[in-house]
Order: structure tokens, then sequence, then C-alpha cells
């Protein structure tokens, strides 16, 4: 008994420091979410390309992609284009504890940026997609020791605010925070389906409370309430992502990442639609939603130049000045401050760059709040009504899978990806009466004839 109590003390403890050291980096940062654009910029450092579990892995051995002077360079690109701009680094389960000089070297030199910088140090399981191969239990564990190991090898009493996910069950999201004393998790990714090694279509892109039935569905009340803001990975272009994984072509995950653009366009073309996709929020998103939020993963082992990437962040501070570039747990944080319930509406409105998958005679608006979520597309070359294209409900049960599997999306009763046969686009009229009735009570505007 001495020893259960001994325990339950020191994790009580744990909890308590974990939540003092989120208060204190938000009262030093002096920021409010509201009235103000962010940046989260992330990177994630592994030894294989999916490690699936601590002892299995898919894809290849990057050992030879991590050195220490692409580190450099990577660090360099981001301090050169954002001068005073904060980052994440998420090590995984291998890169943790390689022996070999190279990472030894990697991880002393992030240790030194955290403490130059202000950089967040932190842990992605399962190469973003620990569900898909390990039970709740196990990714429990991995998220407890390698926490551990990550304390002792920052030093300082140092803890990470968030976690890097890819994608993180709802009950893994409530073990974080009720456990681990972790209220941020990059948890999603959104508009994934049918590319990678896991689907996850059906969340709010921004961020939210992860309901304790879904990882993609925000709580609806104190009982199905998670602690934990469950982030998007990485802003991706609305109409590209209502494509299904390469349609027609296309990469449905366009938007600021650098394979679907630096790669797939070239430096001018994949610059000019990283810059669309940020303007979506830093722009249009920032007048309707009251701030902004663009979020970018961009993995270390990738071949792309790092002086594209000095080269989107000096473009944002150019076009908006007042940009913050923070990690991720501060930005998650700043949002749960605000924030005490999933009380958010959030809209959004693009019409397409023109390249890619991103359709220069279209329009979408997508409408996202706890209830549901809605989008619309219009064609500016017909101008014909717009049609729904995505109508989630929120506020019905939703269960995630009871196996280990890549199908994690929540589809409501029409899915953009357009997997299903019921999932045609129809003009909004078209809907139920109920389904009707319950987007009015948010957006009674939507029905001009009605």
């Amino acid at each position: 008994m001495k020893f259960k109590s001994a325990l339950f003390f020191f994790g009580f403890l744990l909890i308590t420091f974990s939540s003092l050291q989120a208060q204190q980096a938000k009262s030093k940062s002096g920021l409010t979410l509201m009235g103000n654009r962010f940046l989260t910029f992330n990177t994630v450092i592994r030894v294989n390309q999916i490690e699936v579990s601590r002892d299995r892995n898919v894809g290849e051995d990057e050992r030879a992609l991590h050195t220490p002077a692409k580190v450099v360079a990577f660090r360099n690109a981001v301090a050169e284009g954002f001068p005073g701009g904060k980052m994440t680094w998420a090590f995984s389960w291998l890169a943790l504890q390689d022996t070999s000089a190279n990472y030894r070297e990697i991880r002393k030199l992030i240790i030194g940026y955290h403490f130059q910088y202000g950089d967040e140090i932190t842990f992605i399981p399962g190469a973003y997609f620990a569900n898909a191969y390990n039970t709740t239990e196990q990714v429990n564990k991995d998220l407890h020791d390698a926490l551990k190991l990550i304390e002792n090898m920052v030093g300082g009493g140092y803890r990470p605010l968030s976690i890097v996910a890819g994608f993180m069950s709802a009950k893994n999201q409530e073990y974080l925070a009720d456990k681990e004393g972790i209220h941020v998790c990059q948890g999603n990714i959104w508009s994934q389906f049918s590319i990678d090694n896991q689907d996850g279509d059906g969340a709010v892109s921004y961020p939210f409370y992860t309901s304790k039935e879904h990882f993609c569905k925000p709580a609806q009340n104190k009982n199905d309430f998670i602690d934990c803001v469950n982030l998007d990975g990485w802003t991706v272009d609305f109409l590209a992502g209502r494509r299904k994984g390469f349609e027609g072509g296309f990469n449905s995950r366009m938007g600021v990442g650098p394979i679907e653009t630096l790669d797939r366009y070239g430096s001018e073309t994949g610059l000019k639609e990283m810059m669309h996709s940020t303007a979506i929020h830093f722009d249009k998103g920032y007048e309707l939603n009251g701030f902004g939020w663009v979020t970018n993963c961009w993995e270390l082992s990738l071949p792309t130049d790092v002086s594209s990437l000095k080269n989107w962040l000096t473009a944002i501070r150019k076009r908006w000045p007042s940009v913050k570039l923070i990690t991720q747990g501060e930005f998650g944080l700043l949002w749960r401050s605000h924030y005490k319930s999933n009380s958010f509406n959030y809209r959004f409105v693009e019409r397409g760059s023109g390249i890619g998958g991103s359709d220069a005679d279209k329009e979408i608006s997508w409408f996202m709040n706890k209830d549901f979520r809605l989008a619309l597309l219009k064609d500016l070359k017909t101008n014909s009504p717009e049609k729904v294209i995505d109508f989630t409900r929120y506020d019905i049960r939703a269960a995630e899978p009871a196996e280990m599997t890549r199908k994690w999306s929540l589809l409501g009763e029409i899915n953009q990806k357009q997997s299903r046969p019921q999932d045609k686009p129809v003009p909004l009229d078209s809907l139920s009466a109920k389904s009707r009735a319950i987007i009015a009570i948010r957006y009674q505007y939507l029905f001009k004839n009605d």
C-alpha cells in the first residue's frame, strides 16, 4: 500500500509540475489567441521510415539521411527565415536511443537548440500511425517510456508541452491528459484518406477538444470531454484535400508541405502554392475566425533543399510581419486558455490557385463547429448554385475501430472524398429537413429562399 501511495503521489506531482510548466510558458509569452496569426513548424527525426512498433519497421532505413550537418542546416534555415522563431522536434522511439555517433550528436544539437531558441523536444509514436499497428495499451506504454527518456535526455526538469502523433486515438489522448499531464496532441491529419498508411478524414481542421468516442469528433459535453487539444498535422489546400489519395493524378495532401509542392512543381510554383495555402488562413480565415493558424511538418530526411524552407518563412514574414512562430505545445495551450469548451465556430473560404488539385474555377466554403462540419463547392465558371460535398454530424454516436486497421475515418452523411455512392454532391436544399434544420441553427443565411 505504501508503494502504491508513493506512486500515486509521484504521479500527482508530475502532472502538477507539467501544468505549472504550461502556465509559465503561456504567461511568459504574453500572447493571446485572438487577434494573432500563428505558425507552428515541426520536424520528425527517426531511424527507419516507418517505425510501426519498438521492434518492427516498414520502409527504408534512414540512418544515412539523418546527419548532424543536416540538422544544423535545417535549423539555420529556420533561424534565417524567421529570426526569433521556435520549432518542435519529434523523435521516434529508435532515434531517442540509437547509440551511433550521428544520433548522439543530433540529440546533443537539438538539446542545445531547446536552450538557445526555446524549441520543443517531444516524441512521435509509431511514426504517424501508432494505432494502426499497436494496441492502446502499448501506445500508452510507448508514450510514458519515451517521455521519461526525453526528460532524462534534456534534463533541468524539462517536459514537453505536446506530442506529435500523426493520428492518436481518443483513448490515448485521454491517457496523455489524465496520466501524463500533457494537454496538446497533434492527433489528426485532416482530410487524409487513401494515402500513406492510415486514413483519418472527418475531423475539424483547427484545434478542438477530443471526444471520448472518436479522435476525429469534437467533445459534445462534460461527460464526453477529453482535456486534450487535438491539432492537425499540416495545413492543406482545401480544394486539393477534397480528393481521394492521388485521384485524377493530383496529391490530396497538397498545401504547405514540401513533398506535394516544391518536390512536385519546383521551387517557384511550389512556393506559390505554399503561400496560397498559407493565405487561406492568414487573410480571409483570419478575418472570419479572429485568428489564423498554419502548421507544417517537414521531415528531416526529405531531400528538399532547405533554402526553400528559408524562402517560405521569409515570404511569410514579409507579407504578414506580425506572424508568431511558436512551438506546437505553446500554440495548443494558447487555444486551451481561450476556449474552455468546444465553443468554436470556424469558417474558411478558398478560391483555387490553379496549381495541381487546387482548381482555379472552384470556390470552397467550410463551416466547422462542435455539432457538424459542412463544405459547399461552387463552380465559378458556370456560376451554378453551390453544392454540399461534405456534411458530417458530430452530435450522433461514433466509435473507433476495435482492431488495428488503417481505416480510422469518421464518414458522415456526405463525405468530401466521394468514396461511397451516397457521397455525390447535392444542392443544399436537397438535404433532409432535419439536416437543414441543424445547419440553419448556426447558418440560417445559407438558406436564402427558405
